[in-house]
């Protein structure tokens, strides 16, 4: 791996800063433990289409650019950038927790989604296999359970999955932003290569699991175009459902973003950061529900279109919000038009 030196925008919440006289020290991984007593996120934010979550690890090796969690990790006392990528969080006791959460007399059986925050199956979970002990708490208490990742490592527990369909109701969305493999790993450098993303969504799907694709984030001027061809491979790969969310950069994302656009894409960067501004009413970011996950004027509009208009062609259903039985939005017909935000996941 590439020797990549300690960067992070100032943490709003840290009354220190940290400034090296000597050299900039390389990034080492780190692994913290949350000693928690509740493992059950609830969120109440219109924009998230579901009200439970799981987040068996804050902070995430994947170390995309674009990650609008990033700044969950400053209320830990860390940065938003290298720390984010590097200095990750487990919950040892997750699936324990989440055992006792739904023994609780209150505990209606609501669909559970991992993760609320950060990838479930980033490349620590080989080794603490977290979230695979939360499956199989979901599948003893026949509790329905969604997936969003980016990880082929999803593969090594299809036999969870496929249990858990059989008890209750499972669902994976695997997200693909990008079909140039080149400009994926400029963005999110230890993500597996789109293709390698197809092959996960194929596996899973063979095996009987319902699988969709999410073609997130969209980064205008950079990969909007990618969307028709990450549409067709997805839904020949086996992907049912589909989904997107326009970039969104809150808080010190934007820093950590235009960093890495212009050290990896020099060329691309302005213009860029130019479309973004253009489908955030000049700004980089806007914050409003109904709005910061689709954006607002032309440029926006004619990404809603595409999208649509590919998703259409090849037969998608738009993702159903996450607390409803997934096999019912699949098997109903496709509603219109597709709605960018329903994937859009919290910070806490």
């Amino acid at each position: 791996m590439k020797a990549v030196p300690i960067s992070n925008p100032p943490n709003p919440w840290a009354t220190t800063e940290v400034e090296y006289l000597e050299g900039i020290p390389e990034v080492r991984l780190e692994v913290f433990v949350d000693s928690t007593r509740n493992v059950l996120s609830k969120n109440d934010s219109p924009d998230v289409g579901f009200t439970w979550s799981v987040n068996p690890y804050r902070g995430c090796f994947h170390a995309c650019a674009y990650c609008y969690a990033r700044p969950s990790h400053e209320y830990l006392g860390f940065g938003a950038g290298t720390d984010f990528d590097r200095k990750i969080v487990i919950k040892p006791n997750a699936p324990q927790l989440l055992r006792a959460a739904f023994a609780k007399k209150s505990w209606r059986r609501e669909t559970v989604v991992f993760s609320g925050v950060t990838d479930c199956y980033q490349p620590l979970e080989a080794s603490y296999r977290l979230t695979r002990g939360c499956l199989e708490v979901c599948v003893e208490r026949a509790n329905p359970a969604a997936i969003i990742t980016k990880s082929a490592l999803v593969e090594r527990d299809a036999d969870v999955l496929v249990s858990l369909t059989a008890a209750a109701s499972a669902h994976v969305t695997v997200s693909i932003p990008f079909w140039d493999a080149d400009k994926a790993r400029a963005i999110e450098p230890y993500v597996p290569a789109p293709v390698r993303r197809l092959r996960v969504i194929e596996t899973l799907a063979r095996a009987g699991i319902s699988v969709g694709v999410n073609v997130a984030p969209i980064i205008p001027g950079l990969n909007d175009q990618d969307i028709p061809k990450i549409l067709k491979t997805a839904r020949d790969a086996g992907a049912r459902s589909a989904g997107h969310v326009l970039l969104r950069l809150p808080g010190s994302v934007k820093a950590v973003f235009e960093e890495r656009l212009r050290a990896a894409l020099p060329l691309s960067a302005e213009r860029v950061l130019h479309r973004v501004r253009e489908t955030r009413g000049g700004r980089l970011y806007d914050s409003r529900f109904g709005v910061r996950g689709r954006g607002e004027g032309t440029y926006a509009q004619a990404i809603q279109s595409l999208f649509e208009s590919a998703a259409a062609r090849h037969g998608f259903v738009p993702h159903a919000r996450m607390g409803d039985t997934v096999h019912a939005a699949e098997e109903a017909p496709a509603p219109a038009p597709w709605t960018s935000a329903q994937l859009e996941l919290p910070l806490t």
